[in-house]
Parts: structure tokens; sequence; C-alpha cells
């Protein structure tokens, strides 16, 4: 009896660290396979040590901004646009360029104070450089709206 608990033991280590041993190998597997994908950026940093690998370029972030227009400076292709955050009113002033897309409005010269605006852009030289802007026009004063009223119509004759 005691000789076949021993054998079972014994069977019972082998097959653990067997198991243990599969999973050690099956992590440095892993490890080994993303090791290669390093390895280009560095031979692509030593081909070119002034430039900085492609794998190393950071994106610019994508930044969306909404809010109403402050200011407009066609020459200057900037858009001054206030956001509130938190109670606070927060400027954030846009760089546009020929490749700006805009929608509602032909370009930034049609674009007026007080129009609501979506915007996206990214930081760029110091710049917010906007790649889009949607503008939805300023709505209408409510004493244009009483004056835009129609007349009533006059009474009938009496007869």
């Amino acid at each position: 009896m005691k000789k076949i608990f021993a054998i079972a033991m014994a069977f019972a280590f082998v097959a653990v660290s067997t198991v243990a041993f599969a999973q050690e190998k099956k992590a440095e597997e892993k490890k080994a396979e993303t090791k290669p994908a390093a390895a280009p950026a560095a031979e692509k940093k030593a081909e070119h040590p002034g430039e900085p690998a492609k794998a190393e370029k950071k994106a610019a972030k994508a930044h969306t901004v909404i809010g109403s227009v402050k200011a407009v400076d066609a020459k200057a292709s900037t858009l001054t646009v206030v956001k509130k955050v938190k109670k606070e009113e927060k400027e954030v002033v846009l760089t546009c360029t020929d490749k700006t897309k805009f929608k509602g409005v032909k370009g930034i010269g049609d674009v007026k104070e007080g129009d609501k605006v979506t915007a996206k852009y990214s930081e760029k030289d110091g710049k917010n450089v906007a790649s889009s802007v949607e503008v939805k026009a300023a709505p209408a004063k409510k004493e244009e709206k009483k004056e835009a009223a129609p007349a009533p119509a006059p009474a009938p004759a009496a007869k």
C-alpha cells in the first residue's frame, strides 16, 4: 500500500512540474515574439541617428471644442472660440489652413461672431490647427422676431 501511495505521489509531482514548465515555456515564447517587433525601430534609429524612428513619432492628439465664436480674423485665418468649463469661460484660438474643412459655411470669411461651432483640431508647432469646423448660425434675437411678426388682419367692414 505504501508503494502504491509513493508511486501515485511521484506521478502527481511529475505531472504538476510538467504543467508548470510548459506554462513557463509559453510565457518565454510570447516575450520572444514581442521583442522582434521592437527591434526594427532600433535598427531604423541606427540607420538615421539624426531623425527619430517612425515608430517613435507621436501622433498629434485630436481635440474637439464646442462653443460660440468670439472673434474672427480672416486675414490671419484664426477663430477664437469660447467654451464653458465648470462655470468658467475658456478661449481657444484656432488656426485655419487650406486643408480645414468647413460645414455650414463656405469658408472662414462666412463665420460670424456669435455663431455656434464644433471644431476638431490638433496642436502643431504651438498652434491649434483646425481640421474641421462645423458652423451653426447664431440664433436670432428676440427683438428681431417681434418685428418680423405679421400685422393682424383688419376687421371686416360694418354694413
